[in-house]
């Protein structure tokens, strides 16, 4: 990716060099975020929109690697014996209707509307390919209209929108974001693909899903 790095297009409308961006904690030493804030999505949008605003930033991002608490709010990442906490991918937060791009020429893997609350909501998984070197990337959180005229195998050339962010109703009851995660291996999945995990299992995800500031270009992630 290094080596091609000229080659590589945005993923949003945001040039890190000169756009303002703001670092937003997630874990438990975030103490302003209340259980009251995480579980009304309108509160934790007001939340976010706030900071975003009193900082002067277009965007919130970050999240990689990160150890969250706000997973809590959605029993969607609750397992018996230990509840998935560990981020694997980068958000970037923005308003609804943002435009997402692809940054590099793929094709579909796969997509769906992974409706569970606290889910992804509609999902683009594409397929690359650099130098022989085979990899995915899952875009979630995108509206359900990002879906349409999608099917796996189509080309998609590098620098073309394929999607917007989508309203709390379609992306799994979340603050409007993009959740952006490379992944090496999918393990026959599709459509989704774990965006969590339990701290135990830290060392094998983060294996497969490398840092997504390598395309970002990001200095914000872990």
């Amino acid at each position: 990716m290094e080596k091609h790095s000229a080659s590589i297009a945005k993923v949003v409308d945001f040039d890190v060099w000169k756009d303002q961006l703001l670092s937003l904690d997630f874990t438990a030493s975030n103490t302003e975020l209340t259980d009251e804030i995480l579980d009304d999505t309108d509160l934790f949008s007001d939340w976010v929109n706030q900071k975003l605003i009193s900082n002067g930033a277009k965007y919130g991002i970050g999240g990689y690697g990160e150890h969250r608490t706000i997973y809590s709010r959605s029993k969607h990442f609750n397992t018996a014996e230990e509840p998935r906490r560990l981020h694997l991918g980068v958000d970037i937060w923005a308003p609804a209707g943002t435009a997402v791009y692809n940054f590099y020429d793929a094709k579909v893997q796969s997509f769906a509307n992974n409706n569970n609350f606290g889910d992804y909501g509609a999902t683009i998984i594409l397929e690359y390919n650099i130098d022989g070197f085979q990899f995915y990337a899952l875009y979630g959180h995108l509206s359900l209209a990002s879906l349409n005229g999608l099917e796996e195998g189509k080309y998609i050339p590098a620098g073309q929108k394929i999607a917007e962010l989508g309203v709390k109703e379609e992306n799994g009851y979340w603050p409007p974001h993009l959740h952006f995660q490379l992944i090496k291996n999918m393990e026959g999945l599709k459509g989704d693909y774990p965006g969590v995990c339990k701290f135990s299992e830290r060392d094998q995800y983060l294996a497969n899903c490398p840092d997504p500031n390598l395309i970002l270009k990001s200095t914000f992630g872990k």
